[in-house]
């Protein structure tokens, strides 16, 4: 187990006085079984007023505006986790139990179906379509799918953009991890799997030093179901561990990023971000 401090700047400014801004930040870890929220916080300067509620999604949300005239937003995230590796039991659902499960639920059928992000190109569908037929169970297709997509595409940070889909980051094999986790997706729910998007963050080291802050970002990756949940990260090719931090969970990256919101008055610049991680414990 280890205790990890994260610390999510984002910063806007604007050419001249903005008059409202209105925001959602999903940017606070999520309590589970594999993950302890010891304290989280969140900061807005200007201060404006904020409420917080938990989406359709089970994702919490910290939404907050600002009515006074200002030129630079800031939001500061800060929490402290801890985090143990995720363990799951041997899947047992075979082809036709699980198609018979997808339909079971709501939450099972809305992570069946290709969303515009996810939709994959027909080369991604018939990878996926061949390993699922090659006679592996549903959770080992999976994992082999998870893993062959993983594999593809190269990690390249700017090639694509927070609206790129799966189908145009699969043209060069490249992009972040975002794209790769869409990728992931499109092709799990392709032969049936239900799958979902995660963000949060995952410590870059993978045997981190006590009490030392490493800068770091928000991550992505993907969890599937047949017959439990369980996750993996395709970008890095491992199992969820105790330096994945969990913030939420959606279809696509869509219904989880990190900051959004709209405001009245002058344009803006690209926003300055910053996610600086310490290992505590």
């Amino acid at each position: 187990m280890k205790r990890l401090r994260i610390e999510h700047r984002t910063t806007f400014s604007y050419a001249a006085d903005v008059a409202a801004s209105y925001n959602e930040a999903r940017m606070t870890p999520a309590v589970s079984d594999a993950q302890l929220v010891i304290r989280t916080g969140m900061s807005v300067s200007p201060v404006g007023s904020t409420h917080s509620y938990t989406d359709y999604w089970g994702t919490g949300v910290t939404a907050f505006e600002v009515l006074t005239p200002h030129r630079e937003l800031s939001v500061l995230s800060r929490s402290v986790v801890e985090v143990r590796p995720a363990t799951h039991s041997e899947d047992s659902l075979s082809w036709e139990e699980l198609e018979e499960a997808s339909r079971s639920t709501l939450e099972l059928v809305e992570q069946c179906n290709a969303t515009r992000l996810t939709a994959p190109p027909e080369e991604v569908a018939r990878l996926a379509t061949e390993i699922a037929s090659s006679g592996l169970g549903p959770g080992d297709a999976a994992l082999a799918i998870a893993r062959t997509v993983g594999d593809a595409v190269d990690y390249v940070p700017g090639v694509t953009g927070v609206h790129s889909t799966a189908a145009e980051a699969w043209v060069d094999r490249k992009g972040v991890c975002q794209d790769i986790a869409h990728i992931t997706l499109g092709a799990l729910r392709s032969v049936g799997i239900p799958a979902r998007y995660v963000s949060g963050y995952l410590h870059p080291q993978r045997d981190p030093v006590v009490g030392e802050t490493i800068r770091g970002e928000s991550h992505a990756w993907v969890e599937w179901f047949c017959g439990q949940w369980r996750g993996y990260d395709p970008t890095n090719s491992i199992e969820i561990g105790d330096r994945h931090v969990l913030v939420g969970r959606g279809r696509d990256y869509s219904d989880v990023p990190p900051l959004r919101g709209v405001f009245a008055g002058s344009r803006s610049t690209s926003p300055r971000v910053t996610v600086e991680i310490t290992r505590e414990s």
